[in-house]
């Protein structure tokens, strides 16, 4: 059967069961009305950048590439939105409009040669001339999404809004994609280097496992806890990582790296012997490559060929995904007599460290230290709760300081300041049963304040917490001592506001909570998480407050 691409491409997308499209106008408006009529929702957004970002969210809860879409002239700010996409593995399909050949290195109005921005942040990118061209270019793009490791993917279409690939006639069959889902293929490591890995981890007694996104993305938390139980070993995770195994079991000390609690960074240095699993070496999760420490044995498990021996030269390398390797390599380990000596002192660095904390996690202070607002959300997150933190100090006080348990979900910006509202959006949409809630700092959110609009809008229902405390956080203190006698410069650089997000809550029609007291936080956590719609927590805090520091060797 003959149908235009706009046609065969809403009806593609509601065949591999996506439920929402994000996009600004003006671009695929016959694609956009089609998918509507078909239940596919389109979301307006109000920035490209803020699109991309809802579907990251929507693509990291879903499995399936978040797709989002701008035309000609918002390019470019498309691409810039990639970037947290491209850093945190996430699967999403870029689909933007270009003039036609015709017009191109004319000086046409609002042109420029935008495929080359998409390059540094996509894995696979393709220029459709017309309909013909659709159907294989879809599904090659969705598959190279999903396939290890997932990243974003783009197709640049005919005509500024794309209407010339729109337009045009094809008779292929429907690509109906639901089951091509990242991660899209589970290949075993080769069983010789399964055995060698065994007897690796079984020749020392200090060894500790480090867990990355890649072990996440695979969802491996039984077996990554199973194994860690048969060889008494402490287990970290990066930041993205965070509650692939439940934070309170006695093996799990913690994020590993620059953004870390003291224990974790104590407990992998100390290791003779380091498992890493689905997991980078860049500098955040080694803590700038001092954590393990130099001459530290390293065997690493990842999907992706390209990890291996970038920091650390690998004693074994087995190429597979983390969920099955893991498995085989359990089996292929038996049932190891070992000694927990090395578990039971990272069990010990843990719970001091907890102790230290525990005056912060229970503080009246005014204002409100952070550390108690990360134990109100531990208490009232539900047990299916999403939680979505910025990066910066978002990234570290709920890293650090949030419990999470099995069933609970952890998303984290990979970088981008702003990521977290539109992401929550875009989670939401891809779990509306779930309830979703957002940690942005108040530095953060000013970016994309007009998604207060699109929330109410489209009934998107999340809890916005801010994290009030009217400037830049992270870096305030070290910049107030670079200032010495001029307190006033620091303050024209790092400090904005005070603003009562309530007030600008109100005026985008959306619910709010001004939180002012420790003893509020409770019942306003649970007042905007019992709500059906978008609830704004604005909550005051210390700008003096620290958050949790690595420590380093």
């Amino acid at each position: 059967m003959s149908m235009n691409g706009a046609e065969w491409l809403a009806r593609s997308l509601h065949a591999s069961g996506q439920t929402h499209l994000f996009f600004v106008d003006a671009v695929l408006r016959r694609t956009l009305l089609e998918c509507e009529r078909l239940g596919v929702q389109p979301v307006l957004a109000h920035t490209e950048k803020a699109a991309a970002y809802m579907a990251d969210g929507y693509a990291r809860i879903a499995g399936r590439p978040g797709v989002v879409a701008a035309q000609s002239v918002g390019a470019a700010n498309l691409a810039a939105g990639l970037q947290d996409a491209f850093l945190a593995r996430s699967p999403v399909l870029a689909l933007t409009g270009r003039k036609p050949t015709a017009m191109q290195h004319r000086n046409a109005y609002q042109e420029v040669a935008h495929a080359p921005l998409f390059a540094p942040v996509t894995k696979f990118a393709a220029s459709l001339d017309g309909a013909e061209d659709l159907p294989r270019q879809f599904r090659q793009a969705w598959a190279a999404a999903v396939g290890a490791p997932p990243r974003p993917v783009h197709l640049d279409l005919n005509g500024l809004m794309g209407e010339l690939v729109e337009a045009g006639a094809t008779e292929a069959p429907l690509a109906a994609l639901g089951a091509w889902r990242a991660p899209a293929h589970r290949p075993a490591a080769d069983p010789a280097a399964v055995e060698a890995a065994a007897e690796a981890l079984l020749s020392t007694g200090k060894l500790a496992i480090v867990a990355g996104d890649g072990a996440a993305l695979s969802g491996c938390g039984a077996e990554l806890l199973a194994l860690a139980e048969a060889l008494h070993a402490p287990i970290a995770t990066s930041l993205g990582a965070r509650g692939i195994v439940p934070t309170r079991h006695p093996l799990h000390v913690g994020v590993v790296g620059t953004y870390s609690a003291p224990p974790a960074n104590r407990v992998v240095h100390a290791a003779e012997m380091v498992l890493f699993v689905g997991c980078d070496t860049g500098d955040q999760v080694t803590h700038a490559w001092r954590v393990p420490a130099p001459g530290a044995r390293v065997v690493q498990i990842d999907a992706d060929p390209l990890e291996f021996h970038r920091s650390y030269p690998a004693e074994v390398a087995l190429l597979g995904d983390p969920r099955v390797t893991l498995a085989t390599l359990l089996t292929a380990l038996g049932q190891p007599g070992r000694d927990g000596g090395f578990a039971a002192w990272a069990q010990q660095q843990v719970e001091a460290w907890r102790a230290s904390v525990a005056p912060r996690l229970a503080s009246n202070a005014l204002p409100i230290d952070p550390a108690r607002l990360c134990a109100e959300i531990t208490r009232a997150l539900p047990a299916d709760g999403i939680l979505v933190a910025d990066t910066g100090y978002s990234g570290i006080w709920t890293g650090t300081l949030v419990e999470m348990q099995p069933g609970q979900t952890y998303l984290r910006a990979a970088g981008s300041l702003g990521w977290a509202f539109p992401a929550a959006l875009g989670a939401k949409c891809a779990a509306p049963a779930r309830k979703v809630l957002c940690w942005s700092g108040d530095g953060a959110l000013y970016y994309h304040l007009a998604e207060l609009e699109t929330a109410r809008r489209r009934g998107i229902a999340v809890v916005l917490l801010v994290n009030n405390n009217s400037g830049f956080g992270q870096g305030w203190p070290n910049l107030r001592r670079q200032a010495g006698n001029r307190p006033g410069a620091a303050e024209a650089l790092l400090r904005f506001g005070p603003t009562d997000f309530i007030e600008v809550a109100r005026s985008f029609g959306v619910r709010g909570i001004r939180v002012e007291r420790a003893q509020q936080i409770a019942g306003a956590l649970a007042e905007a998480l019992a709500a059906e719609e978008t609830v704004v927590v604005d909550v005051v805090t210390d700008i003096e407050s620290r958050a949790p520091e690595p420590w380093t060797p």
